[in-house]
């Protein structure tokens, strides 16, 4: 049986479930994978997912100098390969682009995996389409096979319109995860190359929350507990979020329950303390979806106040807005276009613009103190989960674009 090879950039990410997830259903489906990593994660927790799946892991060097006799071997059968002078044409246009020691390493891993990879595999995907793609563009140059890409936030924002371009045109087709990407990618691209498939969420994984409290932040022994679960980086906009919490009345008494690890995790914190909120503060750091999902349903609000970061970057979709909602849970973030796909202000909760403290402050102090406009939001949110928004929709166009070696998934 014919095999795909999807490359990522780590694995497995917990952070990146989406992906898992797309792999196990594709799994489901039929479709024979082989996993190719560019890097192992730092995280200790591993999804149940990435647990589920059966697909063997090839793990690209991360450091060339490492494993040299790998290298060279590989190097050493490549480059009798028909098309090797054209991936050194490809090295050296990515080089005169971005130079440094980053195009060599990805050039690296590409002629690795195409010395390495399953005989069986007769189509790549990558990813993202940054590093992921890079690597897996080589390797179908240097193999002849045909390749196709996801791109999701970061990778669509911060990656140059050139090389966005040429990849679009080498690619046989791509999707990503918003309206916003997808008009952005496809301004780049052949006519119809790019598609949005939305992640989705799997919905058996995440059961009706039970009944909650309505308390309006009048008790200290009972306060409103707002929760928000992403990555410290500059685009999920934690420093606005903390800057709102400390505009909030003094007499409203509140808890905030952050859940994530990222570069800017110690400098969020040492920015609470400042401001004299640390009391108020629980920092879970990185936990296991089941953790997760107990907050999800302990909480009152889901708040994340994304903004667009200084070099471009910033979030799609983010999928735990999705799963904040699956749970009833009303939702305060910022009107970025992506968000505004999923989140209509004032149905499913409010969106105040990006890096504006006191609208924030604003937002969550109007439902701190209305329980009952907080239930309306979290059921029209779930409601609108369920029936635009569940994975098996987006999985449908992926199975068809992946091939006939997908076959019907399992009732």
């Amino acid at each position: 049986m014919s095999v795909t090879a999807v490359a990522v950039l780590d694995y497995p990410r917990l952070s990146e479930t989406f992906v898992a997830q797309e792999i196990l259903a594709l799994e489901a489906r039929g479709l024979e994978i082989q996993i190719v990593a560019l890097r192992k994660p730092p995280e200790r927790f591993v999804s149940p997912i990435s647990r589920q799946i059966r697909a063997p892991v090839l793990y690209l060097p991360k450091f060339p100098h490492r494993e040299p006799l790998r290298v060279l071997r590989a190097w050493w059968a490549v480059r009798r390969l028909p098309a090797y002078r054209q991936a050194r044409t490809l090295l050296w246009r990515h080089f005169m682009r971005s130079p440094g020691p980053d195009p060599l390493l990805r050039f690296i891993q590409g002629l690795v995996l195409a010395h390495e990879l399953d005989a069986r595999v007769t189509a790549l995907h990558a990813h993202f389409i940054y590093y992921p793609a890079t690597v897996i563009r080589y390797t179908a140059l240097l193999r002849a096979l045909p390749w196709s890409c996801s791109a999701h936030a970061r990778d669509v924002w911060t990656t140059a319109r050139e090389e966005l371009r040429e990849k679009l045109s080498s690619c046989r087709w791509a999707v990503t995860c918003t309206d916003m990407s997808r008009d952005y990618l496809q301004g780049l691209a052949p006519p119809g190359r790019v598609l949005r498939v939305y992640h989705g969420l799997q919905l058996e994984r995440f059961p009706t929350a039970p009944a909650r409290g309505a308390p309006v932040g009048n008790q200290p022994e009972a306060p409103v507990v707002l929760l928000s679960v992403g990555r410290a980086v500059e685009k999920k906009g934690y420093a606005d979020l903390l800057r709102a919490l400390a505009l909030l009345p003094a007499s409203v008494h509140w808890r905030f329950i952050h859940i994530g690890g990222g570069i800017m995790l110690g400098r969020i914190k040492k920015l609470a303390a400042r401001m004299g909120l640390e009391h108020r503060i629980s920092w879970l750091g990185p936990q296991p979806p089941e953790i997760v999902l107990e907050n999800y349903r302990q909480a009152h609000i889901f708040a994340l106040a994304c903004k667009i970061a200084g070099d471009g970057d910033r979030d799609g979709l983010p999928n735990v807005l999705l799963e904040a909602q699956s749970q009833r849970l009303p939702v305060v973030s910022t009107a970025l276009p992506a968000i505004q796909e999923f989140i209509a202000h004032g149905g499913q909760g409010l969106l105040v613009p990006p890096g504006d403290p006191e609208a924030l402050a604003q937002a969550l102090l109007s439902l701190i103190r209305d329980p009952a406009r907080r239930e309306r939001m979290g059921q029209a949110g779930e409601r609108r989960l369920r029936r635009e928004f569940a994975f098996e929709q987006g999985m449908e166009v992926l199975a068809e674009k992946f091939g006939d070696s997908v076959s019907s998934m399992p009732s």
